[in-house]
């Protein structure tokens, strides 16, 4: 959507519930996540939680999009198609979803190191979710766009991995995506104005290797230009003064991880 859409309070509320939603079909995801499973089972658990929830998949024919979850293993940076492949001890699993609560639209992706995973995969997990944290801290009243961006890339730099340029995070809300784009690179200062009112998806998309990206022939899946790993991590923030409403939560999710 090319519109800046500004919500109520009563609107963030009622976005905070359908991310709620959201973040407990996270953790389901986490309870079940593991070598041998299907991704196409991992589609079909979260069809049916949203309905049972009283929601509907908010990517489900998005664009033609076939599936209710983007789920994207190991090179695949995002829009994965769930399907037949067995998840393996050592992968990334990258699992970004969407749900649409009465007319109110969340959407989070979360990366999963699935079994005894590689030293190298795991600082990328860590560094990608921190970069996040790091863009989320930026997301208040009076700041702009640059801000959160910026965050992101002078952590992500320190550590030498490639920040994806090509797919941003956005604006979020009445439709699954608005305006403004929040690129995860760019200027302090710089961009449009962060407004009370505003909610914002927040992604960075980080590769272990070379920034460049590879669009696949299904008109979906991304991928890694060299092969290398990547990682996802997505939460929905809404602007408001003095600090971040941060409407969707990890916590279902490290609660289940830690347990493991």
């Amino acid at each position: 959507m090319s519109k800046v859409f500004y919500k109520s309070a009563d609107d963030i509320e009622q976005l905070r519930r359908s991310a709620d939603v959201l973040s407990q079909l996270l953790g389901e995801i986490a309870k079940v996540i593991k070598p041998g499973i299907k991704t196409i089972s991992l589609d079909k658990l979260a069809y049916e939680y949203i309905h049972d929830n009283g929601g509907t998949p908010a990517f489900l024919n998005y664009q033609g999009f076939p599936y209710s979850l983007c789920i994207s293993v190991n090179d695949q940076i995002v829009h994965g198609f769930p399907g037949d492949y067995e998840i393996k001890d050592g992968d990334l699993v990258s699992v970004d979803g969407g749900v649409n609560l009465n007319g109110f639209i969340s959407d989070s992706a979360y990366t999963f190191g699935v079994g005894e995973i590689s030293e190298e995969a795991q600082l990328l997990l860590d560094v990608t979710k921190e970069s996040l944290y790091k863009g989320v801290e930026q997301a208040v009243a009076g700041k702009r766009v640059g801000d959160i961006s910026s965050a992101v890339q002078e952590y992500v730099n320190k550590f030498g991995f490639g920040i994806v340029r090509e797919l941003v995070g956005h604006g979020v809300g009445y439709h699954l995506h608005e305006k403004p784009e929040v690129p995860n690179y760019g200027k302090r200062g710089s961009g449009p104005k962060l407004e009370e009112g505003l909610v914002i998806c927040i992604e960075p998309m980080i590769n272990a290797g070379r920034a460049g990206v590879r669009f696949w022939d299904d008109g979906w899946t991304v991928s890694t230009v060299d092969g290398k790993l990547s990682a996802h991590f997505e939460q929905m923030v809404a602007i408001r003064k003095g600090q971040p409403d941060v409407l969707l939560t990890f916590e279902h999710v490290e609660k289940v991880l830690n347990k493991k």
